[in-house]
């Protein structure tokens, strides 16, 4: 017989870390909005979408513009990339 278990952990971040999590929740929303705005521009113009790795490329440029997108750890971001990426991949 199978039994699942689960656990539940609530954590009490202090000052410093709500402002990183807010941080990084809204650089990676800002990443995703943006480069899905591409998207749809380079689809529309082209009829074919843009990949992963070319946006990807274009974001350290994007972070050379916006000094605020380094605050952040680069992997939220990079994920935030990646499922837009996904996302279009089973469209």
């Amino acid at each position: 017989m199978l039994v699942n278990k689960a656990y539940k952990f609530r954590i009490y971040p202090n000052k410093e870390q709500e402002i990183l999590i807010a941080k990084t929740i809204g650089c990676s929303r800002f990443v995703y909005n943006h480069f899905l705005a591409r998207w749809n521009d380079t689809y529309k113009e082209t009829g074919k979408g843009l990949t992963y790795n070319s946006c990807s490329a274009e974001l350290t440029q994007l972070k050379k513009e916006f000094v605020w997108l380094k605050e952040v750890d680069s992997v939220a971001i990079q994920s935030s990339l990646k499922n837009l990426a996904d996302s279009y991949s089973r469209f």
